[in-house]
């Protein structure tokens, strides 16, 4: 965010600079000698009557809450209450940060367990005979009959146990439009499990800035893959990919690698003279060979390697044939000395923190927010299974996205601390007071509510998540919205000090005076923020968010300032006059003899 507050700052010092400098001496030039007849009145027939029509209303209201200090105490507890409510009710869920719209779909697809190369590349070349079709330079730039969008290009690597395929669309505006495509391609294989998404913008993972990993960790295999395949049932029921969910589970959930497990009989072992590690090194010797020593044949490292016959094993089952050589110089075969079972295994183990962990990396679809989905698999996954009971040693952990949506929520709310308190504490050194800054400080509440509501009505035509960048808005809110109330609190003070005015007399005079100026700052920003929200563009959905919260804030907090300011400061502004002039002492009553004379 470090880019949008240095833009910001700089473009506001630059404003100061310009409106004490360059504006007065335009105004000079162009506006002429002061008088009535020097100034040209044109009408604006919609703005006009719409400023007209507000005035009269904010006026109104002003002089109807002055009269009563009830009055003012219901003004303000409706705002306030509605306010909050309306905040409560239609704050949505968090979300990490946008995906953007980056032309490029990866897909990680994993095949059942036990399938060699060959079979790999099979089933891959099955993926590039559905999608050939749909190339750009195969069959034209225009969509299919069917609607679907053409594929600018599209490859795929195999590997042993997987495939990672990727695709980019000739338009990319209808880029996330490939990804049922790839999709109905890659999981026709029985079995087949993976996930193909959009790459983000943002983040260098494949799964992009939206990917949950589940880890479920324990110190035994069997029973880390029975939990792991009972977390992966309840999350394909929670998340099903029929509606556009995907889960990926690292590594896979059966033990479908063959393997031959030779487990060595300590009894036979000693009574023939043979060592666990002598039995080991025998087998591996007429298998992949043994390394005993690393030797220098010119001016290269040569490994040396002991190799039985080629030909001596070749079928699994002759491993049990193998010779091994006593103490005694007999030859006897490996099955007498250890036992010789052929089972399965998996085909990696991963670790998490030094345990042996099961991933489910879980991709929600893009109308669930993060913190919902977060929500979901706390409440109907992790805690039932905490509650029917977990295997000894085995535990469940959330990380991934997960993680660093907390942090940077966490992160977040100081800045909004931080921000509020800046404001707060320079507003009271301008004001030399504390209560009137105080007084300020509660438009920024008005300000969240008009924020949520401008998202809210955002997502009433496209799905606009409370992202990181969204929440930037609010940050952005605290130090324009107090702008309106300064003005407000400023004139009223400068109209019962100067002017000599009454509180409830000051504060009509004030709000009627700085309506205008208030309308116009707020029209303006409206009507500059709003392209970001309404007009599409490469970029816009980064940003629409954001706009929309600080379209939303500047336009509410507008009103509702003019609304509130008024009631609160006939409530607090004739004690805070009275304890001020109560500590200037002397020194009030010597400048007040001064200004008589003068």
């Amino acid at each position: 965010f470090r880019d949008i507050a240095v833009a910001l700052s700089v473009s506001v010092l630059i404003s100061l600079l310009v409106a004490v400098t360059l504006i007065p001496a335009l105004a000079n030039r162009i506006l002429g000698s002061p008088g009535e007849d020097s100034i040209v009145r044109r009408r604006v027939p919609v703005v006009d009557d719409f400023a007209a029509l507000f005035m009269r209303s904010i006026t109104g209201l002003t002089h109807w809450v002055t009269q009563s200090r009830l009055r003012s105490v219901a003004v303000v507890a409706v705002l306030c209450t509605v306010c909050t409510s309306v905040t409560w009710l239609l704050l949505p869920k968090l979300e990490y940060l946008p995906s953007g719209n980056r032309n490029l779909i990866i897909g990680f697809i994993v095949p059942p367990p036990g399938y060699n190369l060959d079979t790999m590349e099979q089933i891959a070349r099955g993926y590039e005979k559905e999608v050939y079709p749909l190339l750009s330079e195969v069959s034209g730039p225009e969509p299919d009959a069917q609607g679907r969008p053409k594929l600018n290009r599209f490859f795929f690597v195999t590997f042993r146990g997987r495939t990672i395929m990727g695709a980019a669309a000739h338009d990319p505006s209808r880029v996330k439009d490939l990804i049922p495509i790839l999709s109905e391609a890659a999981f026709k294989e029985p079995g087949t499990l993976g996930q193909i998404t959009q790459r983000s913008l943002f983040g260098r993972g494949v799964t992009g800035t939206r990917a949950i990993d589940l880890n479920i960790l324990g110190p035994d295999l069997e029973p880390l893959m029975q939990t792991a395949l009972k977390a992966y049932l309840k999350v394909a029921g929670e998340f099903p990919r029929k509606e556009g969910n995907q889960v990926r589970p690292q590594p896979e959930l059966v033990l479908g690698a063959p393997e031959l497990r030779i487990r060595p009989d300590r009894v036979k072992l000693a009574d023939n003279g043979v060592t666990a590690r002598q039995l080991s090194d025998t087998i591996d010797a007429f298998n992949d060979g043994l390394r005993i020593a690393e030797i220098t044949v010119g001016n290269k490292l040569i490994d040396l390697m002991i190799k039985g016959p080629l030909d001596q094993v070749t079928e699994t089952q002759g491993i049990s044939t193998l010779p091994v050589v006593t103490s005694a110089g007999l030859i006897i075969p490996a099955s007498s000395l250890a036992q010789i079972e052929m089972t399965t295994g998996p085909t990696q183990i991963n670790h998490f923190e030094r345990q042996r962990a099961v991933t489910l990396s879980i991709l929600p679809r893009d109308d669930v927010p993060l913190e919902e989905a977060l929500d979901i698999i706390r409440a109907k996954i992790i805690d039932p299974m905490y509650a029917e009971g977990m295997p000894p040693g085995v535990s469940l952990r959330l990380t991934g996205t997960a993680d660093k949506l907390a942090q940077t929520w966490e992160a977040m709310k100081l800045d909004l601390g931080i921000a509020v308190i800046i404001v707060y504490l320079v507003m009271a050194v301008l004001f030399e007071s504390f209560l009137y800054p105080l007084i300020i400080m509660l438009s920024v509440p008005l300000a969240t509510a008009g924020g949520v509501v401008g998202l809210s009505l955002l997502n009433q035509f496209t799905f606009q998540p409370l992202d990181m960048l969204t929440l930037l808005g609010f940050v952005i809110l605290i130090g324009i919205v107090v702008n309106n109330a300064i003005l407000l609190v400023h004139q009223t003070l400068v109209h019962i000090r100067e002017d000599g005015m009454l509180p409830a007399e000051a504060i009509r005079e004030a709000t009627t005076n700085r309506i205008r100026p208030i309308f116009m700052s707020t029209l303006t920003s409206v009507f500059g923020m709003m392209p970001l929200v309404v007009f599409p563009g490469a970029g816009s959905e980064l940003y629409r968010g954001l706009g929309s919260v600080v379209l939303g804030g500047l336009s509410l907090s507008a009103v509702l300032t003019l609304a509130i300011i008024p009631p609160l400061l006939t409530l607090v502004i004739g004690a805070g006059e009275r304890h001020r002039r109560a500590a200037g002492g002397s020194g009030a009553a010597r400048e007040d003899r001064r200004e008589a004379a003068e």
